[in-house]
């Protein structure tokens, strides 16, 4: 091969590699613009912060329910029962309308987001979907004795294999679903579910501190708390808090919190610098975040933390457990040895915790135009090629490339 030929197809392959290194994820409050008759779930989604969520998994379908559908939900329940019911929508898995109307056996189980939020005792956080011939599909509740209250009526947009958005004309609610307690008394007793989760000595300081008051003054406005497990605080690196100012106790305290909602799926898509309760002027008191997989990572640049486990969810409230006392650089000086850089947000893989389908999916069916006469419209209303796509959408695409390295690789031998 000539040389400038293998120049031309080393710079072509270089610039296609660098496209595919920065094209990785999707937007879903983007894809849903184009829409308007899709208004009220949209912002529903931005206000429980479940687009964060959505836009951090790499597979996903979301059941889309129009205006006249979330009159149902909308201003009828707390956001935190609201975002329960829409986490019933998202499925972890793809289905087009292709495949929704090749489902192996006629009925499938399929796991969504609310299986894998803790609220969903049993089956409740699973969704059977059963063809029911004719073109028509049917939603419902996985508990035992559920109907199908849901229809498919359209495709609205599809990214193979990355996200579909499916319309329904119905939400689907399954037992229980519609009854969670106001979040204002899930945590009437905040030291009580500390506790409860093996935060004992965090617990305790945020009493004695009168921390806890400061804790309780936020949360109708949103509260996010990373409490350390009893393990942490007999950690060799922790300093003794008994040589801390009251003042400084107080700082150290609210530097375990923020004044706003943010979830893990929110946490996971964060590529700016935290807030804490305990930031003001003569302090920055901040923290940044790094996700690997499913995992989130607290920097506070002396040593990271780990996200542990969810204690309570219930919008605007959040409550984690972290592995490490976050210690601010503004009581404790400098990191001795720098903090692990937060690494790029990836495209997550599936978490053991998110579990698999009850029933192995079948793979997924090229899309194609044709749909029965009967059947609902399967044309996408809103195309992947649309302006308003391209903007929401960025692929993950590993196997491109790997294709394009190996690409690379030949070009250079045989330019050699």
């Amino acid at each position: 091969m000539a040389a400038p030929q293998t120049f031309s197809l080393l710079a072509l392959t270089l610039s296609l590699l660098a496209l595919a290194s920065t094209v990785h994820s999707h937007n879903i409050t983007q894809i849903l613009a184009d829409n308007p008759e899709y208004s009220s779930f949209n912002s529903y989604l931005s206000q429980t912060k479940l687009a964060d969520e959505i836009n951090s998994r790499s597979t996903i379908t979301l059941l889309v329910l129009n205006n006249g559908a979330m009159a149902s939900l909308a201003g009828k329940h707390p956001l935190s029962v609201i975002k329960n019911a829409l986490s019933l929508l998202v499925l972890l898995d793809y289905y087009d309308p292709q495949k929704l109307h090749k489902i192996s056996d006629g009925t499938v189980l399929t796991t969504t987001l609310y299986q894998t939020t803790g609220n969903a005792p049993g089956n409740l956080g699973f969704v059977n979907i059963t063809d029911l011939k004719g073109g028509k599909v049917g939603f419902g509740s996985a508990a035992s004795g559920s109907k199908l209250d849901s229809s498919y009526t359209k495709s609205v947009n599809q990214i193979p294999y990355n996200i579909s958005v499916l319309e329904i004309d119905a939400p689907i609610i399954s037992p229980g679903l519609l009854t969670a307690p106001a979040p204002s008394a899930a945590v009437s007793n905040l030291t009580g579910l500390l506790e409860k989760a093996g935060c004992k000595t965090f617990a305790g300081l945020l009493v004695s501190s009168g921390v806890l008051k400061t804790y309780e003054s936020t949360i109708e406005k949103g509260l996010t708390v990373f409490a350390p497990n009893d393990e942490a605080f007999k950690d060799d690196d922790v300093p003794d808090l008994m040589k801390l100012t009251q003042a400084e106790v107080v700082s150290l305290l609210e530097y375990h919190a923020l004044a706003e909602y943010k979830p893990k799926g929110s946490l996971k898509t964060n590529k700016n610098k935290i807030s804490t309760l305990a930031t003001n002027g003569a302090g920055k008191y901040d923290l940044t975040t790094s996700t690997s997989g499913d995992e989130v990572v607290l920097h506070t640049g002396i040593a990271p933390s780990r996200l542990a486990d969810t204690v309570l969810d219930a919008t605007p409230v959040v409550i984690f457990t972290v592995d490490k006392v976050l210690l601010p650089p503004e009581l404790f000086g400098n990191a001795t040895s720098p903090a692990p850089a937060p690494a790029p947000v990836t495209a997550p893989t599936p978490s053991p915790a998110e579990g698999p389908s009850p029933t192995a999916a079948s793979p997924p069916a090229p899309p194609t135009d044709e749909s029965p006469e009967s059947s609902p419209s399967d044309s996408p209303v809103g195309s992947a090629n649309s302006k308003s796509a391209n903007a929401a959408v960025a692929v993950s695409s590993p196997s491109l490339f790997t294709a394009l390295v190996t690409l690379v690789a030949i070009a250079v031998s045989v330019s050699l």
